[in-house]
């Protein structure tokens, strides 16, 4: 399986960037997805997961109001909208994917997801 993120860059606080992550090797609708980042030094946080049917999603507090997760089982892709970003959002965003046979999984923890991508770079500064 390989995942593979796009869509980081350097925004202005206040503004907006889509993230997504594109899926091969797998049968995406099985498997639930997720995004974390890691700061450097730091160690890998959760920020948002969607099941594999895309009818649960979770968000982490730090982010809801301001980040959306979605998928595109039909693309094999998995975005993650991001509005108002602040400085602290400043990271690398890996997404992840697990198997998620019943369609229902939201896991918010790293040891919970078995394939990653190599991540994606977000800077928030002026």
């Amino acid at each position: 399986a390989q995942l593979v993120e796009s869509g980081g860059g350097l925004v202005q606080p206040g503004g907006s960037l889509r993230l997504s992550c594109l899926v091969s090797g797998l049968t995406f609708s099985d498997y639930c997805s997720g995004w974390f980042r890691q700061v450097p030094g730091g160690e890998r946080e959760f920020v948002a997961a969607i099941s594999g049917s895309g009818g649960v999603t979770i968000h982490t507090d730090s982010v809801k109001g301001r980040f959306t997760i979605s998928r595109d089982n039909a693309k094999n892709t998995m975005y993650l909208q991001m509005n108002e970003l602040k400085p602290e959002d400043t990271a690398v965003y890996f997404c992840a994917a697990d198997l998620d046979i019943l369609g229902t999984r939201t896991p918010r923890f790293r040891y919970q997801y078995d394939y990653w991508g190599q991540g994606t770079q977000v800077t928030v500064s002026l």
